[in-house]
């Protein structure tokens, strides 16, 4: 029989942390902690294994399931004494989602599951507060009905709040155990009304329905979004986890909070959380309270006048703190904790790997490795490549003027200005129209999540350091400002005032993560320094990689960033950008639309000047890296004038008739320009561009070498090659003009001939065109085009659909397909090879700089992957990773 429960809590505890894939992260790191002897309330996990049953069985459960949640139900009752569902010592559960890798707020909760109108009863004599039990009562009717039963939790809120308002109440602390029972039953009188039926009394439908409501929330579109944003598997699922309940909120010895056993903002081994006194853990998170700093120091550091939990329960502190200790030695990472002192006790609610911005998990790494916890591989491996763009993120330049509107909780780091807008949808919808935004909100929910994407930075009026929108901005590298009190929304009226002062959809603001602060107005930027534990952890990376990492460049700005991030070598410089500007368009027009070659020659003698001085320059900064040239590779469509005022511009320089020019350029109008007369089909037919080109790689290449005495090294790439004779007729020119140019200059000079191979044929026949091609570069984005035969400019309109079907699980444009075109690089490595074992190969398509592109070029045993220059540090890091893992 297949187990689908299993049990933590004490000597009963039957799984570990080994088994997240199957218990989730959350239960697999429970029944660790029970492992532990920490005090954890005992609980069971339903397997991932059962939502994957669920929704491959039409939403139905195994037969064998129900039977075993009920011996899991007794083990509980077994350990803590209490019965589900008992009239004098009831059993209360909480019900939580726990995937395999943590979701934060994406899935949902209910909590005081077993409650009802005998239970209750029971609950007030045991606790000896009335009011804690009906209070509890309420709180449970409310979050079921919206998990569960799907009603708006804004008619509850309208209940008590218009409670509040007729007997004169403000807070909810104002009101008595009478008052909570009128409101229980005015809830209940709600959900008849709504929904023709009462409120479920019986504990273990209400536990079914939970259990339901968990497994249907890993399909909502919230969490669909997130796992989207975060490449998680549909097909993982998540598991549901079902506990005692223990409570934080029956008086003034109670607590809840949440904290990091290290700073996620900055990495600094300080211990970091926030926590409230007589409440709930979803009053924590939720950012309806302001909460309390569980340490003295941060508590000084944020100048708060509300003591402290080291100040306020000493020994309870005390002991919390060498739970942190132990959990983070045993997992040899930084937690992230949930805990709730009952009455003087402390308990542990979950432990988990916590997450953190790119600069603290940079510092914590290294520390760990110092501190030695971790090896190098291990602190390398820990390190999202893709999340390194955090890194690049601008901040406020010093010095700049700042109109400071407030200060809230610096939840983010990193600086971003942009137009106001107060929802997801509007975020959504101005960052498409190409606007940059600031999502403001009162308190961020998991419904925003695909607005906080989109926005450039978030600012929250209530909620903590670890509030919804704090950890989820730290996770998206966002820039955050949490817990701006002085910031009053209005979001049905789209204004937002502070301080007096008022702004509206639209207004610019900016925002800074780093320090809390909230500024009117656009502000200057500046890019941050990166060393000290980035150059620390790129070092380690470039010891441990096989994988060679080259730029996608053609300009000096460019190669000099390039450089900078660590780039070692040029992997693919496209000559066609080096045409677009001025004079350059105007000769390469003249050059296209000419009727014969030496009318074609005149205009390739205006652009040889211009293109050797772009090689100049390259070849300076390079010295002697390799810097890969592609010959011209686009149809001729792209450069040929569109509107009249451009027509008019290459008569008169050719001095033609507009109408006649305008007739030749629609003769050269293509019906697919993609598979057109483009890349070597262009040199074959006209091999003076070719001849061109190449002298003004030599040329350059030759004044370097003679001013420098630096060996430069050029690699001519001819593009679209598919037949071995068209790689033929561009080599035999590229070596005429490098001869005659050596003959000419009296240098000598170095240089190979290879080609790109971008079609399916050329990786199909790599093994004759290898004896032309002194190197390949696979341009992985036109090999995907011309594998799937779609247009990558046109995919996007159907491609999210392909992948809401199951049909695509990623975009291929984004991550290579190795099923597929993956295996056309591997025939075509493998061929090439075959002829020439000390060919280098390399990839030079946007693949280049994606992980798990760069894992599977590892793998193939590539020589070298190519990126633009801002994705140089991840394609560094992320081969580091392909080599320990393809290695271990």
């Amino acid at each position: 029989m297949t187990k689908w429960v299993y049990v933590f809590g004490g000597d009963k505890t039957e799984g570990d942390a080994s088994m997240r894939n199957l218990l989730g992260g959350k239960g697999a790191n429970l029944a660790e902690m029970a492992l532990l002897g920490l005090p954890v309330p005992p609980g069971f996990s339903i397997t991932t294994q059962v939502c994957t049953h669920y929704y491959s069985s039409g939403q139905t459960y195994p037969d064998t399931l129900q039977g075993q949640v009920l011996s899991a139900v007794q083990a509980v009752e077994e350990i803590t004494g209490k019965v589900f569902g008992d009239a004098e010592n009831p059993l209360l559960l909480s019900v939580r989602s726990g995937a395999r890798v943590s979701m934060p707020g994406m899935m949902d909760t209910v909590l005081n599951l077993g409650l009802n109108d005998t239970t209750v009863e029971a609950l007030a004599r045991k606790s000896g507060d009335e009011r804690f039990a009906y209070d509890s009562y309420r709180r449970f009717i409310q979050m079921y009905c919206d998990v569960v039963m799907g009603l708006d939790v804004g008619e509850f809120e309208d209940i008590l709040e218009d409670y509040k308002e007729e007997h004169d109440h403000v807070l909810d602390t104002d009101l008595s155990a009478d008052d909570w029972k009128a409101i229980v039953a005015s809830y209940k009188e709600l959900v008849e009304e709504e929904l023709e039926e009462p409120f479920p009394s019986d504990p273990y439908e209400q536990l079914w329905g939970a259990v339901g409501a968990v497994f249907k929330s890993w399909m909502v579109p919230r969490a669909r979004t997130y796992r989207k944003l975060h490449d998680i598997p549909e097909d993982w699922g998540t598991a549901v986890n079902v506990q005692a309940m223990v409570f934080g909120n029956m008086g003034e010895d109670c607590a809840t909070g949440v904290a990091f056993t290290r700073n996620p903002s900055n990495g600094e081994k300080s211990l970091y959380g926030e926590f409230l006194v007589n409440a709930q853990g979803e009053d924590v998170v939720a950012g309806i309270r302001t909460p309390q700093d569980i340490t003295e120091a941060a508590r000084e550091a944020a100048n708060s006048d509300k003591p402290s939990l080291e100040r306020l329960m000493p020994p309870i502190f005390d002991e919390f703190v060498a739970v942190c200790d132990k959990l983070e030695g045993h997992f040899r990472e930084m937690q992230d904790l949930e805990f709730t002192v009952e009455r003087g006790k402390l308990w542990m609610l979950q432990t988990r790997t916590g997450k953190r911005t790119m600069k603290a998990a940079l510092k914590i790494a290294v520390d760990m490795e110092a501190e030695g916890l971790i090896s190098k591989e291990e602190a390398v491996s820990r390190i999202d490549p893709a999340a390194l763009d955090q890194l690049l993120h601008p901040t406020i330049a010093p010095g700049a003027e700042l109109d400071v509107l407030t200060t809230g909780l610096p939840a983010s780091p990193g600086a971003a200005s942009g137009a106001v807008v107060f929802t997801a949808d509007d975020a959504e919808t101005e960052k498409a129209n190409g606007e940059k935004v600031v999502l403001v909100r009162i308190e961020t929910s998991p419904e925003d999540i695909h607005g906080m994407h989109a926005a450039e930075g978030i600012l929250t009026a209530r909620g903590g350091m670890t509030s919804h929108a704090a950890v989820v901005a730290r996770g998206m590298g966002k820039p955050c400002v949490a817990g701006a009190g002085s910031v009053r929304v209005d979001t049905l009226r789209g204004t937002m005032s502070i301080e007096g002062r008022s702004f509206k959809k639209g207004d610019i603001i900016t925002i800074d993560g780093g320090s809390g602060q909230v500024i009117a107005g656009q502000v200057a930027m500046q890019q941050p320094d990166i060393s000290g534990d980035f150059q620390k952890i790129m070092q380690w990376a470039d010891e441990l990689r096989r994988l060679q990492v080259r730029t996608n460049a053609e300009t000096p700005a460019d190669v000099k960033a390039a450089l900078g991030f660590g780039a070692e070598g040029i992997g693919l410089c496209r000559t066609e950008h080096m045409f677009f500007e001025g004079d350059r368009i105007i000769a390469v027009r003249e050059m296209i639309l000419a009727d014969t070659e030496n009318d074609r020659r005149a205009a390739l003698a205006k652009l040889l000047p211009m293109q050797r001085k772009d090689f100049t320059e390259i070849f300076e900064l390079m010295g002697e890296l390799p810097v890969t040239i592609r010959l011209l590779d686009p149809p001729l469509h792209e450069f040929l004038p569109k509107t009249d005022a451009e027509i008019a511009e290459v008569a008169a320089v050719m001095k033609v008739d507009p109408e006649d020019l305008r007739e030749r350029a629609m003769e050269l109008h293509e019906f697919n320009p993609m598979l057109g007369n483009r890349g070597c089909r262009l040199l074959v037919s006209f091999p003076e561009i070719a001849e061109m080109q190449a002298r003004a790689i030599f040329e350059a290449a030759a004044d370097v070498i003679k001013r420098t005495g630096t060996p430069v090294l050029p690699e001519v790439m001819v593009p679209l090659v598919g037949m071995k004779k068209e790689l033929d007729i561009v080599r035999d020119i590229v070596v005429r003009t490098a001869d005659a140019v050596r003959s000419e200059t009296g240098v000598a000079f170095d240089y190979t001939v290879g080609t790109m191979i971008e079609l399916p044929r050329a990786a199909l026949r790599a093994e004759e065109i290898a004896g032309s091609a002194q190197f390949f570069s696979f341009g992985t984005n036109d090999l995907t085009q011309t594998t799937y035969g779609i247009s990558r400019d046109d995919a996007a309109s159907f491609l999210g659909r392909y992948q809401e079907k199951g049909l695509m699980e990623k975009d291929p444009f984004v991550s290579i397909d190795e099923d597929g075109v993956g295996e056309l690089v591997r025939i075509g490595f493998e061929r090439g090879r075959s002829i020439n074992p000390a060919m280098k190969i390399g990839i030079c398509g946007e693949h280049g700089g994606d992980p798990a592109s760069i894992s599977f070029c590892d793998k193939v045993g590539l020589d070298y992957v190519s990126c633009s220059p801002f994705r140089v540090p991840v394609a560094r890091l992320a081969a580091a990773q392909a080599t320990i893992k393809n290695r271990s």
